[in-house]
């Protein structure tokens, strides 16, 4: 085990002792709970954001390169559209686009509505982003199973035929300032089999056994760290836990960004986007910060 246990906010890596499995481990406490606050979303949305956020942080920590991983997932359901965009500088962004009323309709049962009641029918999508000089790879997939956990599992047995396993949770807590979003999630994959290594399947079937004793509670326990839950599942086995990545709420907007996309309006447009102190203002649908921007400005930018 590592001897620096991993705090909130972090995604490890991990290792089965001599054994053919690799994991991830991701615990989001500050982090989500300013994406999620970000906007009044309602319990069951903000549960699937708040698991998109921690799958984006479990695949995008993988990333050998500078670039960004965007976990989304789309339908004709109460929830349009959810994405969680994570960039391998540790920043983690995630917005819902949904209809509160359909959100309510569907959420008034004893059990929380999951990705697939939310999204209905639709399409589950991860992106990765190299940069503006690289081609984007994009896998997609039919939303199937009532988790993104289970939909993450379809993408990686069908977009990388690897054996993969996802366990996914959000909750509230007690924080210094009342209730505190917290998300969780755990992932491993099955390392294929080769000459020198030999057959796999015996000790991928072990470790699945043991990560089904999982429990969601266990993800979001803010007083059980990542590196006592590891030893908890794979004490023995054995578990080898690789440091960790710092991970915090960011969004790309600035002013200058929405200057530039309001720059890329015409004259007429513009005009009509004016309020009455004579103010554009633009509110970003992830942060919810809003930015005013002065007619002038953009005309002293050299917007048309």
């Amino acid at each position: 085990m590592s001897e620096n246990p991993i705090p909130d906010d972090v995604v490890g890596a991990f290792q089965i002792e001599g054994e053919a499995v690799r994991g991830r481990i991701a615990r989001l406490g500050p982090a989500v709970d300013e994406i999620l606050r970000a906007h009044a979303y309602p319990e069951a949305v903000a549960n699937l954001l708040g698991e998109a956020c921690a799958l984006a942080a479990l695949v995008g920590s993988s990333l050998k390169f500078q670039g960004r991983l965007i976990v989304q997932a789309q339908g004709s359901g109460p929830v349009r559209y959810v994405v969680a965009d994570y960039d391998t500088s540790g920043g983690l962004r995630g917005y819902c686009r949904f209809d509160d009323a359909a959100v309510a309709e569907v959420s008034s049962g004893f059990a929380r509505a999951g990705a697939r009641t939310l999204l209905g029918d639709g399409i589950f999508i991860m992106t990765v982003d190299q940069g503006a000089d690289m081609d984007r790879y994009q896998g997609v997939t039919a939303i199937e199973g009532e988790t993104l956990a289970l939909c993450a599992e379809q993408y990686f047995a069908q977009s990388e035929q690897t054996p993969t396993r996802v366990r996914l949770a959000v909750g509230q807590s007690d924080g210094p300032h009342g209730l505190q979003w917290r998300a969780g999630g755990m992932l491993i994959q099955n390392i294929a089999s080769d000459e020198a290594r030999g057959s796999t399947a015996e000790a991928w079937t072990r470790t699945q056994a043991l990560f089904e004793t999982l429990g969601e509670d266990e993800l979001v326990d803010a007083d059980l760290s990542s590196d006592r839950l590891l030893f908890r599942l794979f004490h023995e086995d054995g578990v080898r836990v690789f440091g960790g990545l710092p991970m915090r709420a960011f969004c790309r907007c600035s002013q200058d960004r929405i200057t530039s996309m309001l720059g890329s309006f015409s004259a007429e447009e513009r005009a009509d986007m004016i309020e009455q102190d004579g103010q554009i203002r633009v509110t970003c649908e992830y942060c919810n910060k809003v930015y005013a921007v002065a007619p002038e400005a953009l005309e002293v930018a050299g917007a048309r």
